[in-house]
């Protein structure tokens, strides 16, 4: 892929066209939303929620949903592929919030289509949670909108360019219903990072000229050869962080907070992406051959129209140093957006570039309260209330801004916005036709491996299908 400047193409959607249209599409959305009719729920009136995709972060998103003040909701149904998953995630949500969960054995809905069958549990103006592996993201929400159904969708997405131009379309249909959407990107809505943010904007630390954020912990998103018993379909959603197709791979959902949050404090996405990556270690300390898709260290250089950079480091390797922070670099002095972890924040600024304790500027007052929780709390203010509220284009380009730069890792090019956007290669294109028999989208050879990306030479393409 060409750089930014020198792209050479003619064919396409650009990104100043991109960004143009999708919000023109919002802007008249939003004025057909004012004008039709209302779907929500008035007032103290009870909410019903359904969870689809009971996994670990499926199961904290209904314990905030209901954790919401200010009006009865009730958790009425729920579905995922895997039974486990789901009579753990009942057991637990049920044990904490009692009458609050009535979901009886005739409303727990395994298989590809119980997301269907879950959300005609709802009325128009309920919520429906998506926590499935964001492959399913279009899918489910394409069924959403028919329903007129409120949605909060975890994080990310989309997990590339077709599907991401898929997602903004659904979103404008959304808004001409007036749905509510949340989208997991919870550091929006943390307090204490909207006061930085507005300290920034406001010129604290004079114009930012660099950004900078690490992600570096132990062995993560690997898995060994399916085990016998498991379709391949059934095994790779279960291990989805291992394929790009499921989840757009360790780099896509573990990195896409601090990528994002960095962007928010810039006001701006990166127009192209630089990289490089590296994978150690193929197998276990005990043996196991690996056999996913990710790399084990990235590191990547965004570029943001006005030259400015965000250098972003993840690694994930057994014994190697640890951190989880990210920074903004301004003309007179520096801002934290990110301590040790997602939350707290622990945001702060400093005059100069050393960040002593005599050189800070402010500091949000700890505790501080949960962005998990307060991303809940709007998203149903907005459901009572009647407020606009659709992030689903801003989730849809964090997204595509991953994409960009795992692209640019995965084929050693340099990755516009443009090119990530405008790549055919789409990963999982039947994932609304799946069944329980149906095949995988990335099939194995005949040693269990599976393809996997090739710098230098494949550059249109982060991997190529066996045949």
């Amino acid at each position: 892929m060409a750089s930014s400047n020198e792209s050479g193409k003619d064919q396409g959607t650009s990104r100043r066209e991109f960004l143009k249209n999708t919000g023109r599409i919002a802007a008249t959305s939003a004025l057909a939303a004012g004008l039709g009719s209302s779907v929500y729920a008035a007032g103290s009136s009870e909410i019903k929620i359904v969870l689809i995709g009971c996994g670990g972060r499926g199961t904290g998103a209904a314990t905030n949903a209901l954790s919401v003040k200010g009006g009865p909701i009730k958790l009425v149904a729920m579905a995922d592929v895997f039974e486990d998953k789901l009579t753990r995630s009942y057991k637990n949500l049920k044990q904490r919030f009692g009458d609050m969960v009535q979901v009886p054995e005739d409303r727990k809905f395994l298989g590809f289509d119980g997301y269907k069958k879950a959300m005609d549990c709802l009325k128009p103006g309920d919520v429906a949670i998506f926590a499935t592996p964001p492959a399913f993201r279009w899918v489910h929400f394409t069924y959403a909108i028919e329903k007129n159904l409120n949605v909060f969708m975890e994080k990310p997405v989309t997990v590339d360019g077709p599907t991401t131009g898929r997602m903004i379309k659904l979103a404008a249909q959304a808004d001409r219903k007036n749905l509510k959407v949340g989208v997991g990107l919870m550091i929006r809505h943390c307090a204490g990072r909207k006061q930085l943010k507005q300290r920034i904007d406001d010129g604290e630390i004079g114009d930012i000229v660099s950004m900078r954020a690490y992600r570096m912990g132990g062995r993560a998103c690997v898995t060994g050869p399916k085990p016998d018993g498991m379709t391949e379909l059934m095994y790779q959603i279960r291990k989805f962080h291992s394929f790009l197709w499921a989840s757009g791979g360790m780099y896509h959902d573990f990195y896409i907070h601090q990528i994002d949050e960095c962007s928010w404090m810039k006001g701006a996405w990166p127009v192209e992406a630089y990289a490089s990556r590296g994978r150690h270690y193929r197998q276990s300390p005990d043996g196991v051959t690996y056999v996913d898709q990710n790399f084990d260290n990235y590191s990547v250089e965004y570029v943001y129209p006005d030259g400015s950079r965000l250098f972003y480091y993840g690694r994930a390797m057994q014994g190697c140093m640890g951190r989880f922070d990210s920074y903004v670099h301004g003309t007179k002095g520096v801002g934290i957006v990110s301590t040790s972890s997602h939350y707290p924040g622990k945001v702060r600024t400093y005059k100069g570039y050393n960040m002593t304790r005599e050189n800070r500027v402010w500091a949000f007052p700890q505790p501080e309260p949960s962005p998990y929780q307060l991303e809940w709390d709007d998203l149903i203010d907005a459901i009572r209330q009647d407020k606009p509220y659709n992030e689903v284009k801003r989730g849809a380009e964090a997204s595509l801004v991953n994409t960009m730069g795992r692209m640019a890792a995965h084929t050693g090019q340099v990755i516009t916005f443009d090119d990530a956007l405008n790549c055919p290669h789409e990963f999982a294109p039947n994932a609304n036709k799946f069944t329980m028999d149906s095949p995988a989208p990335l099939l194995s050879n005949s040693k269990g491996e599976y393809p996997v990306p090739q710098p230098g030479i494949l550059k249109d393409r982060e991997y190529k299908e066996f045949a």
